[in-house]
């Protein structure tokens, strides 16, 4: 049996395949404060730009490190911690003051993370594509996450983890975050891109901040899809769920 009432900060595919019109994630039960979250991500994607102004985004500068990339790996990663904790929060799961990784796997049942791919298109050499959260669908551990760890808790022993690769990854990783929750819409004021079919090309669309591409996951089992009508929802006290998530 599809979904017939949203879940809060969560998007997922339509019954009919589709992302719908993302009208429901504006409603101001739907999360709070979404352009706090997504500022800082356009923050760090403005860093990000200027720092390919001096390192060329290609193969051959993977594993290059610095403070500067240092900074990018750390910022990216303390936002995908924030927003993993406003999902939960969100969500009713409880705050005990100390959330885990152990906590922010379960957002892969509920947002199907490990699906969601991100394009950096004008890498040099070849295309670059990210899927950021993969090693969730086996449970494994990511590695630009434990990279993150390393250089907090080491950074003199551990600087070499602080690379381009992972920084990217991570940064890749805050996307695809961003994204299943609000879409492709940056909640900026300005006209949103909201899920045009194949406007990047090969299932892609413009993303959030506009200059990575996003593809959404395309195999949601029927039984978890999402299937209302917002307009008969949105006059509602509450039009939103909790996702269930176990404790």
């Amino acid at each position: 049996m599809s979904i017939k009432q949203p879940y809060r900060r969560t998007c997922r595919q339509m019954l009919d395949g589709s992302y719908g019109g993302g009208q429901y994630i504006k409603h101001q039960g739907y999360a709070d404060d979404p352009y706090h979250y997504i500022r800082a991500f356009l923050l760090i994607q403005q860093d990000l730009r200027q720092l390919f102004e001096y390192v060329e985004p290609a193969d051959e500068n993977l594993k290059c490190y610095s403070h500067r990339i240092h900074q990018l790996l750390i910022r990216s990663c303390i936002e995908i911690e924030a927003n993993c904790k406003a999902i939960l929060f969100a969500n009713g799961y409880p705050d005990n003051g100390s959330l885990s990784m152990s906590d922010y796997k379960k957002l892969e049942s509920s947002h199907r993370l490990s699906k969601y791919e991100i394009r950096l298109h004008f890498w040099r050499g070849r295309v670059l594509t990210t899927v950021p959260f993969c090693a969730w669908k086996n449970n494994g551990a990511l590695t630009w996450y434990q990279s993150y760890n390393m250089t907090k808790h080491n950074r003199h022993k551990q600087f070499k983890e602080a690379n381009f690769e992972n920084m990217i990854d991570a940064v890749c990783g805050l996307l695809a975050l961003l994204s299943s929750q609000f879409i492709n819409d940056s909640f900026s004021g300005g006209p949103a891109h909201l899920v045009v079919r194949g406007g990047a090309g090969g299932g892609f669309e413009v993303a959030i901040g506009d200059f990575f591409h996003v593809k959404f996951p395309d195999d949601w089992p029927e039984d978890e899809r999402y299937d209302f009508n917002w307009s008969n929802l949105k006059g509602e006290e509450d039009p939103f769920q909790n996702y269930p998530y176990p404790v």
